[in-house]
């Protein structure tokens, strides 16, 4: 993908010279744009490829199609015709969903006003209101820095007077979601306005209804990201703590997961939102005291065949691993036996042999007794599987290398057979093919007795030393 940007009006303006000037046919000269523009690195992810539409009567010049449903919109807003706003909002969102160079175009050009005025006109109007909601919650989608205070504002209000309503407090929180996601001062303002005992409340008042559950425990979840590149520090820690602290977060979550026992998908984001909300010691032991690990471990083993279910409980048990004491509770409940498993199941997919391996070299740090379950399992002949398969991910080679290191760092009696496993020539390729690597592979390979080159070289004002 290119790194230079470029304005839809210029994009459009050599569409245009394509057909006047080289009198090609409309699809051929969107395509010959898109080939010139992308050979030189510019990136048309926001941009809409398409002929605008043919001149208005009136005399107004080509638009795209999404910004004459805007017009047609934003009219029927203004004329306050509920009819014809309900009619309107449809095809706009079934056009912003298309794809994000149609919202962004749209928000380029007040999209965002329009659909707010139409929220608030539709106030009252319980199913008018839905439509609202969700028309917000598509043009936020990706484009969180549309969202103002009145509109923070709309959606804290509506999530108290239809905290009852499960529809319309799924319809506020998705709006919340994507207003959060990748954006630090929205997270930062949202929880200054109580957004989190109202997450919580959702999640408690609506436990039956798999959506709300599973959309709440992602809107909680964002809200400890740090994905804002335009902000230094955030304050996702410290919106962990509230959540456990003052929202009793861990409990909310777990008790949740009781009635979705069934249902892959929901257990998957509790797993996710639990591994995010793991920041302090006694937050981990507390998932186990609740009976988190119980359920990650079971959810582990019943959908072993699910990738993206695999990777989360996978990623929330190394993440309650970092208190010692959760480690031998993972380890007694037969964890790195399913972990080994996962790994060797999906051997091709590389997201789980880092997830695994990483697991897997949390459960080993410091615990010489885990490391003994870990080698009887076969965790570290997996784990060179995962090197041998990904041989490109740094990744992979990274947590594989870290985990051959702590296996045998105590445990010296282990260096012979995962030698002879082929450690060795692995570690070493992972070292010189990855320059991020090379700390840890040599780490590796010392502990394992290797004879390691060194290659860093170092030259001082007198003499120098180069090995």
């Amino acid at each position: 993908m290119g790194s230079k940007q470029i304005a839809q009006e210029t994009f459009d303006d050599a569409v245009q010279e394509n057909i006047t000037e080289f009198e090609m046919d409309p699809e051929e000269a969107v395509r010959e744009a898109v080939q010139q523009f992308e050979s030189q690195g510019v990136d048309l992810s926001n941009i809409v490829k398409a002929v605008r539409q043919p001149a208005s009567e009136n005399g107004q010049k080509q638009k795209h199609e999404i910004l004459l449903t805007l017009d047609s919109l934003g009219r029927a807003v203004a004329d306050s015709d509920l009819a014809e706003m309900a009619e309107q909002l449809a095809v706009f969102t079934d056009q912003c969903k298309e794809q994000l160079a149609f919202r962004y175009l749209a928000g380029q050009n007040g999209a965002y006003s329009v659909v707010f005025s139409a929220c608030q006109l539709a106030l009252g109007d319980r199913n008018l209101m839905l439509k609202a909601f969700y028309t917000l919650s598509v043009i936020l989608d990706g484009q969180p820095d549309l969202l103002d205070s009145a509109g923070q504002d709309l959606l804290l209000q509506t999530l108290k007077e239809y905290r009852e309503d499960a529809e319309m407090t799924l319809a506020a929180i998705r709006c919340i979601r994507h207003a959060c996601l990748k954006h630090e001062q929205n997270r930062q303002d949202f929880v200054k306005g109580r957004v989190l005992p109202l997450l919580t409340g959702a999640i408690v008042q609506h436990g039956d209804s798999a959506d709300v559950v599973r959309t709440a425990a992602s809107a909680l979840r964002i809200m400890t990201f740090d994905d804002d590149i335009r902000v230094p520090f955030g304050h996702a820690h410290d919106h962990a703590k509230m959540i456990v602290l003052e929202n009793d977060g861990l409990r909310v979550l777990i008790e949740a997961a009781k009635a979705f026992t069934d249902n892959s998908s929901v257990l998957s984001e509790l797993c996710a939102t639990l591994s995010r909300l793991s920041v302090r010691n006694e937050f981990c032991q507390e998932i186990v005291d609740l009976g988190g690990l119980n359920f990650m471990v079971a959810l582990l083993a019943d959908c072993i065949d699910h990738p993206d279910v695999v990777k989360q409980v996978l990623n929330a048990i190394r993440a309650v691993a970092g208190n010692d004491d959760v480690k031998d509770a993972i380890v007694n409940a037969g964890g790195t036996d399913l972990i080994v498993l996962a790994i060797s199941h999906h051997l091709a997919n590389p997201q789980i042999c880092e997830q695994g391996c990483a697991a897997l070299c949390v459960l080993a740090l410091r615990k010489p007794e885990n490391c003994n379950v870990i080698m009887e399992g076969g965790g570290a002949l997996a784990a060179l599987q995962a090197m041998k398969a990904h041989p490109r991910e740094v990744t992979v080679q990274k947590q594989a290398c870290m985990l051959i290191r702590n296996l045998v760092s105590r445990s010296r009696d282990f260096s012979q057979p995962i030698l002879e496993m082929g450690a060795e020539n692995l570690i070493t390729e992972a070292r010189a093919t990855h320059k991020d690597c090379d700390d840890v592979a040599k780490a590796a390979l010392r502990d394992l007795g290797c004879k390691v080159e060194l290659r860093e070289l170092w030259t001082g004002q007198k003499g120098s030393l180069a090995q």
